[in-house]
């Protein structure tokens, strides 16, 4: 039997379901539980220094009648490091990180200051890129090298924007290119999953990975 949710269930109030929406997340994130792909965006700030945010929220697709493929960043907050640096210098790099780096990655959200090398200060290693001005975490199993095209904000007035980036090359570490479906996959964040027939006092986000189901189409 499915359950129907339209209005915030009575037992997600006072929960961070609720709270949450001070970080412009809405309730229904939680309960839906959609999986995204993690993944760290790295520019160069204007005092030259590397920037590096860790992002989910996006999708990815051809557009152009295939003759691009192109990032779409769905929640890129107006007020951050990123959304600056991406107006600045209109370049940046996509980086995907294993599951036994993610912990590096993440440490980028502690080492944020303005002054700061963000990738350095990580223990990740700053490595330069082929096509556009800005850099690219070594670590990462697969970088891709972006240009900024525009964004637009979901709702007027709202202070977070989507982003859209044209992808125009990209690396891929060999011993990933004939298996990307495993441990050291993709990362894809869940975001705080909750069941509201069952509500805990805490919870946390989940970071998964792929596994190969079905063979869907041959072409």
């Amino acid at each position: 039997m499915k359950q129907h949710y339209k209005e915030m269930p009575s037992s997600l109030q006072g929960t961070y379901a609720e709270f949450s929406r001070n970080f412009g997340f809405d309730w229904k994130e939680f309960i839906m539980g959609i999986p995204t792909p993690m993944f760290l965006v790295t520019t160069y700030k204007s005092n030259g220094q590397p920037n590096a945010t860790m992002q989910s929220w996006a999708t990815f697709t051809s557009a152009d009648h295939g003759n691009g493929y192109f990032a779409v960043l769905a929640s890129v907050t107006k007020g951050g490091h990123l959304h600056q640096t991406l107006n600045e210098k209109k370049e940046a790099v996509i980086n995907f990180m294993s599951s036994d780096k993610y912990e590096d990655c993440m440490k980028t959200i502690q080492n944020n200051q303005f002054e700061a090398d963000e990738i350095s200060a990580s223990g990740l290693t700053v490595a330069k890129a082929s096509w556009v001005d800005a850099p690219m975490v070594e670590e990462c199993f697969m970088n891709l090298e972006c240009k900024y095209l525009w964004e637009k904000e979901i709702v007027p007035g709202d202070d977070h924007v989507i982003v859209c980036l044209e992808i125009v090359g990209g690396h891929v570490d060999e011993e990933f290119l004939a298996d990307r479906f495993g441990e050291k996959s993709v990362s894809y964040n869940i975001h705080y999953p909750m069941d509201p027939n069952n509500v805990k006092e805490k919870g946390c986000d989940y970071v998964a990975g792929l596994k190969v189901t079905n063979r869907s189409y041959e072409y």
